[in-house]
């Protein structure tokens, strides 16, 4: 009798648990799930938190508390890391939030995903090497700036340390760098629209066209392989490059009438 009674507990003891892990289960909070591709701008990336908001209450059935609207202004709160505070030419932290995916729930605040994203940041960016980097007397900084360039205008892999050598050779010889995707930063003007007269005019510090050297900020927020590249370019003397029809690849020359020749023949001015 005594053991029937001692089993009973053990029982009912295991139920209550299983009804509590039960409960438990039931009230866990439903994981959201955000990814930022690699080049995103910090307004790209705020429409893609609103985007992502939408989705989980259309889909979900989950209100977050992260918004387009508090995610816009947790950026604009945000300050870079300590390390790069010296560097900056303006306060901003462009170039800083790590393109990749994150996990949320319904009362995540937009401080939260902004803070991981630096965090992130941090820890990728401590792998990489600027030996290189300073022997041609370039910051940290800097180097997060080509990183944001060579992320917008490579689709090809193969190709991020040679679009990165033509930007270290144009700067040592004191030439424009004549990035189109820069301007279309500091204007806000989406890739698929054209640039007109009056936009390459401008005087943006974002021209890189009229203005040598490079642009202020980061135009978006790299990802580890454009780090790298932008750490160490290839050892190529190329400083002209256009994109082949029909195609994602780039030609690349050191040769100015070369360019132009090429450039004519795949249906551009030059």
């Amino acid at each position: 009798m005594a053991r029937g009674l001692v089993f009973l507990g053990v029982l009912l003891a295991a139920l209550a648990l299983g009804a509590t892990a039960h409960t438990a289960d039931a009230q866990a909070p439903v994981v959201l799930r955000i990814v930022f591709p690699e080049g995103f701008s910090a307004r790209q990336m705020t429409d893609r938190v609103a985007e992502v908001r939408r989705i989980a209450i259309r889909k979900r059935g989950v209100t977050p508390q992260l918004s387009g609207e508090s995610y816009r202004a947790a950026v604009a709160r945000a300050a870079a890391p300590v390390a790069f505070r010296g560097q900056l030419k303006r306060r901003s932290i462009e170039g800083f939030l790590f393109p990749s995916l994150y996990e949320f729930t319904a009362t995540t605040p937009a401080s939260q995903l902004v803070s991981n994203q630096i965090a992130e940041f941090e820890r990728v960016w401590s792998t990489i090497d600027l030996r290189r980097a300073r022997t041609k007397h370039l910051t940290p900084y800097d180097v997060l700036i080509i990183a944001s360039m060579v992320e917008r205008e490579t689709a090809a892999p193969e190709e991020r340390k040679l679009v990165s050598a033509v930007i270290y050779n144009r700067l040592k010889q004191g030439m424009p760098l004549g990035i189109d995707a820069t301007l279309r930063y500091g204007l806000g003007i989406q890739g698929t629209r054209p640039l007109t007269r009056s936009h390459l005019r401008s005087n943006s510090p974002y021209n890189t066209r009229r203005f040598k050297g490079l642009p202020p900020t980061p135009i978006g927020n790299p990802g580890l392989a454009s780090m790298r590249a932008a750490a160490a370019p290839a050892a190529v003397d190329y400083l002209y490059y256009v994109r082949k029809p029909h195609s994602i690849r780039h030609f690349f020359t050191a040769d100015e009438a070369e360019f132009c020749r090429k450039a004519r023949e795949y249906g551009y001015s030059c």
